[in-house]
């Protein structure tokens, strides 16, 4: 599978590491990885790209890795990022896929760049914090204590997010399981019991910390302030994948997305966490996305 990785300067002057996955013929998806993360973790989907019809293009977002931080930056603020890393590939229409942290970045896809962007797979991704809703009930207990930080900002928190990068920074695929602590189900330790999984994910998080955690940081801020879009507003179909095993994004907010969305196609997997869901239904996802091109 070919895999390829450039830096590209934006118009402002920043860079941004973009990856792309599969034969350029393929019609366009555009990826966004979870919180923390960064571009490599594409290679996870390379079924997806395997056939040849499908070409993945992704990005390490502003403070990840090789990615100038955007100090400050809204959910929203993505988009301007990947209409140039697409138009520098010379890519057109697209799909866009977001995971966990980068659910919230590909809605924003949806909602401000259609109709270049023709239809959204959300796959557990988190909803605005700005609702009449328990944002962390069901989630695991690193995760709440996290975002209460988050929430609350100052020395503490950022003290926990430089200690999170050093232990990323460092990764392998012998700790990162246990690195995540009670975030992961029993579903989601299955499938990264594969050692080229396990490698797979530890990768994606030393390229993430590889220069700072400051993307880490400045992503759960985005995540908890106004996004800068309404999702409610999106007219492009979106579809919305959650398990009832996730402890880092629980049910509740695919339930919540699935309800509010004008557009959305539901789709419940019992028994999956937040990597299984991803991981166990590939096929499925390639087909989906497929039929947007059919």
């Amino acid at each position: 599978m070919h895999y390829n990785e450039v830096l590209i300067e934006l118009p402002d002057g920043r860079y941004l590491e973009v990856a792309t996955l599969g034969e350029p013929s393929g019609h366009t998806v555009l990826f966004h990885h979870g919180t923390p993360g960064s571009a490599n973790l594409v290679k996870m989907l390379a079924p997806l790209a395997e056939d040849g019809s499908l070409f993945i293009v992704t990005s390490s977002r502003a403070g990840y890795s090789k990615s100038s931080r955007l100090e400050g930056r809204d959910v929203a603020s993505v988009v301007g990022d990947v209409r140039v890393a697409l138009d520098s590939l010379g890519r057109g229409d697209y799909v866009v896929v977001g995971w966990s942290g980068g659910g919230p970045h590909a809605l924003a896809c949806a909602a401000l760049d259609a109709p270049r962007c023709l239809a959204a797979w959300s796959l557990a991704s988190v909803v605005p914090t700005n609702l009449n809703f328990d944002w962390t009930e069901g989630m695991g207990p690193e995760n709440v204590e996290e975002f209460a930080l988050a929430k609350e900002g100052g020395p503490e928190y950022e003290a926990r997010m430089a200690m999170y990068g050093d232990a990323f920074a460092v990764a392998t695929k012998d700790n990162v399981v246990e690195m995540f602590g009670g975030l992961l189900s029993e579903p989601d330790k299955a499938v990264l019991e594969p050692e080229s999984a396990r490698e797979e994910f530890a990768a994606s998080m030393r390229q993430g910390f590889e220069f700072g955690w400051r993307g880490f940081y400045d992503d759960d801020q985005a995540i908890m302030k106004e996004w800068g879009f309404d999702p409610t507003t999106i007219t492009v179909p979106v579809s919305v994948w959650f398990g009832d095993q996730d402890l880092m994004v629980p049910r509740t907010h695919g339930e919540w997305l699935a309800k509010s969305l004008p557009t959305a196609r539901k789709r419940f997997f019992a028994g999956d966490g937040h990597v299984s869901l991803v991981v166990n239904h590939l096929d499925e996802l390639s087909a989906a996305i497929k039929t947007t091109y059919a």
